[in-house]
């Protein structure tokens, strides 16, 4: 699903909704909070990231859950974008309603923002923001949504466009 129509620059507000990257579950004593990116996670961040920056996308700021497999993934966008995640507890296993919540109290000055975080909070938040209809956002899949509002605290009424959704295999 692509769409061409990618003008971030114009009025409105740009969502960029990212899944962490691929975690490694080869230690089973580890605590889901602390799973690290394995092998595949760290060669799709960079990927994913280069294709944002390949459409010319612009990211004002980056939020994201503090655990470690999201932060790691967004430390690889944030390189690109020259930003510095903001990390939020509550993007850990978030449900949709916490989305609209943490994305209502963003800065106003940030016109393009990019949530980091899991699924299936992730997926089901996608999916209540337009027509589109994603099955499952892969780990590092990437799903935009244009807002027509001038601020965040307006995002959940505004009306919204859908943008595109990439994944790492959609070669």
């Amino acid at each position: 699903m692509n769409s061409p129509h990618l003008a971030n620059n114009s009025a409105g507000k740009m969502l960029i909704l990212v899944r962490h990257a691929k975690s490694d579950w080869g230690n089973a004593g580890l605590n889901d909070f602390d799973r690290p990116l394995n092998e595949r996670g760290k060669r799709d961040a960079p990927k994913m990231t280069q294709r944002l920056v390949d459409k010319s996308i612009s990211v004002d700021a980056i939020v994201c859950s503090p655990a470690k497999r999201a932060a790691t993934t967004a430390t690889f966008f944030a390189e690109a974008f020259n930003t510095k995640p903001e990390y939020v507890q509550e993007l850990y296993l978030a449900a949709p309603e916490t989305f609209y919540k943490i994305i209502a109290s963003l800065k106003d000055s940030w016109n393009s923002v990019m949530v980091v975080s899991h699924n299936n909070g992730l997926t089901d938040f996608a999916n209540m923001l337009t027509n589109a209809r994603i099955d499952n956002i892969p780990t590092c899949g990437v799903f935009a949504v244009k807002a027509d509002c001038n601020s965040w605290e307006q995002f959940r009424e505004a009306k919204k466009e859908f943008l595109f959704f990439d994944y790492p295999k959609n070669s």
